[in-house]
């Protein structure tokens, strides 16, 4: 923690690690993408530069939660990890996803893997929580056996597919952003 903290209040102090502009979306990357390297990183849609990116991670290993390994197949390439405290992290992000898909004018592929979670709710998220420890953290630390099926992360990930095909479809007319109904007024 920070010597400099401005108070020991858990909102605060929760802010001092993620209430800058770019730590969340690291993270959302890392957990709703799967993206584990600098460059997959680099590439997501909100263009983070490479100096903000390399400063985002080294606060996150140095909270704790994210590790850093050297990768075996290149010798300059690192991957990272979640550790428990990012994975429990997920229904803060299912919920602020929620959030903005109800108040904010969210594409459907955006939202589209969290709707999943959300419709589920917490046995989803649970679910969703143990494939990212079978991921990052390995399989033995899994809470509960792996359910047949398709993985959440698979479900997630074709919501994802077919909000893009609807969007690039035959008719290419979006329904455009979801959240907040347009506002009628009268004269």
């Amino acid at each position: 923690m920070r010597k400099d903290a401005r108070s020991s209040c858990p909102i605060n102090l929760s802010l001092e690690i993620f209430g800058d502009r770019w730590t969340l979306l690291v993270l959302r990357d890392v957990i709703f993408v799967g993206a584990r390297h600098f460059r997959e990183l680099l590439a997501g849609p909100e263009r983070i530069s490479s100096n903000v990116l390399a400063d985002r991670l080294a606060v996150l290993v140095e909270h704790g939660l994210l590790t850093r390994a050297d990768d075996p197949s290149h010798k300059q390439k690192v991957t990272y990890s979640l550790t428990e405290q990012a994975i429990q992290l997920v229904p803060v992000f299912v919920q602020l996803g929620a959030w903005g898909t109800r108040h904010l004018p969210v594409t459907d592929e955006y939202a589209a893997r969290g709707d999943v979670l959300a419709a589920g709710g917490p046995p989803t998220w649970e679910a969703f929580m143990d494939e990212l420890r079978a991921t990052h953290l390995g399989p033995q630390a899994r809470r509960q056996p792996a359910p047949n099926g398709p993985t959440i992360a698979a479900q997630m990930q074709a919501a994802y597919a077919a909000a893009l095909d609807r969007a690039a479809g035959p008719l290419a007319e979006s329904p455009g952003p979801r959240g907040r109904e347009p506002e009628t007024g009268t004269a």
